[in-house]
């Protein structure tokens, strides 16, 4: 038996490894709580504890986890990702910069906010130099609007706290990009490297709400054509390498125009753990199963298999800010994410255009049926919200 550390667990983490069946072979222990749902957390008295913990492997699956598992698994010699690695996906500034390099047909123009436009007019898009959920990001027309962005932000400063312990450039950490807008139908490619070697897990369909910028689901496998597969396949082949990532899970979001080439959205060096039970639905092996493996220095071998149905991760959202007075009885395969007895706006799962009310997985053996189980199932969940 080997012994593998998961750090700041999600709910999902934990249903989804008990899922992969990995009892047999590893002990799975859960260090720590979700860092979303935590008001104060002290990094360094964390990773403190953790030392003392028999290991293997140390996995985390959202952005300042991956981090904290990186910093530890440096710190006891295990396998891994670098934190200059991680940094180098994160930091949205630095990864733009490599992928101009590697990647210039793919990458948009960006510059950093600093209080002059960027030398490229609008519309642009704003995003926050590190962040999460697509928070703060946004459509901007005008120069004065612009000039008006606040650049505070308390997620970059939570994660100032876990970069500075891996001697990372905090300055760096504070601030936006501002981006020309692109346009194109969104997916997202996941797979792992292991000894310099990039593997391509599958690559996975986002679909908006008619007229919106928010995300209704995500359908698993991608209805993209084998040539634009092939064409993201390759850049992720040419990214990884060069942000310096290895031993780890990645997943690289890109818009993919009618015309034209790929353009990338951004890279994230952690698993994609909202789309594991896609993938085990239609490839019958979790990718949780995989990155246990790789966490403590193995192959996870993945190969492709026969694929069977679709597989679609389903968002219910509202679009109008209300108090929450009940939520629907827990069920399986079923993330509920707003809670009773605060604001829609007070939860923290947002985008800037919408609130999701919960998470929850379908599969069919055709994509039009899995939509329809889909929405059939949202429709009989019951929400109590309030309007304000």
């Amino acid at each position: 038996m080997r012994d593998i550390l998961v750090l700041c667990p999600q709910e999902r983490d934990i249903r989804a490894l008990g899922a992969a069946g990995v009892g047999g072979e590893y002990r799975v222990r859960f260090v720590g709580s979700d860092l979303d749902r935590l008001t104060a957390f002290e990094p360094e008295t964390f990773l403190a504890e953790c030392e003392s913990l028999e290991a293997d492997g140390v996995a985390g699956t959202k952005d300042r986890s991956a981090l904290l598992a990186a910093i530890l698994a440096g710190r006891r010699g295990l396998p891994g990702p670098t934190p200059d690695a991680l940094f180098s996906c994160q930091h949205k500034p630095t990864s733009r910069a490599i992928q101009r390099r590697v990647a210039p047909e793919a990458t948009p123009l960006f510059a950093l906010l600093n209080g002059l436009p960027p030398r490229f007019g609008p519309p642009w898009f704003v995003k926050p130099a590190v962040g999460r959920l697509s928070q703060l990001t946004r459509r901007v027309d005008a120069e004065a609007v612009l000039a008006a962005i606040d650049t505070g932000d308390g997620y970059q400063a939570a994660y100032a706290q876990i970069a500075r312990l891996a001697g990372l450039p905090v300055e760096l950490v504070h601030g936006y990009l501002v981006e020309e807008l692109v346009d194109g139908m969104e997916v997202t490619l996941e797979g792992y490297v292991f000894d310099g070697r990039v593997t391509t897990i599958g690559i996975t369909d986002s679909v908006k709400y008619p007229d919106t910028n928010s995300f209704e689901r995500f359908e698993y496998p991608s209805a993209l054509p084998d040539g634009r597969k092939a064409e993201l396949t390759d850049l992720a082949a040419r990214l990884m390498p060069a942000l310096g990532f290895d031993g780890g899970f990645f997943n690289v979001e890109f818009l993919v125009p009618a015309e034209g080439p790929a353009w990338i959205v951004e890279v994230n060096g952690r698993l994609a753990s909202q789309f594991a039970p896609l993938v085990q639905a239609v490839e019958g092996r979790s990718t949780y199963e995989a990155l246990v493996r790789l966490a403590c220095g193995e192959d996870p071998a993945w190969q492709r298999g026969v694929r069977n149905g679709v597989a679609i991760s389903y968002a219910l959202r509202v679009f109008e800010d209300a108090y929450v007075e009940a939520v629907p009885e827990p069920e399986e395969g079923l993330e509920v994410l707003a809670r009773p007895g605060l604001r829609l706006s007070e939860q923290g799962t947002n985008d800037p255009y919408s609130y999701r009310l919960a998470i929850f997985s379908e599969w069919g053996q055709t994509r039009d049926e899995a939509v329809e189980r889909c929405r059939a199932r949202a429709a009989e969940l019951r929400f109590e919200l309030r309007p304000l």
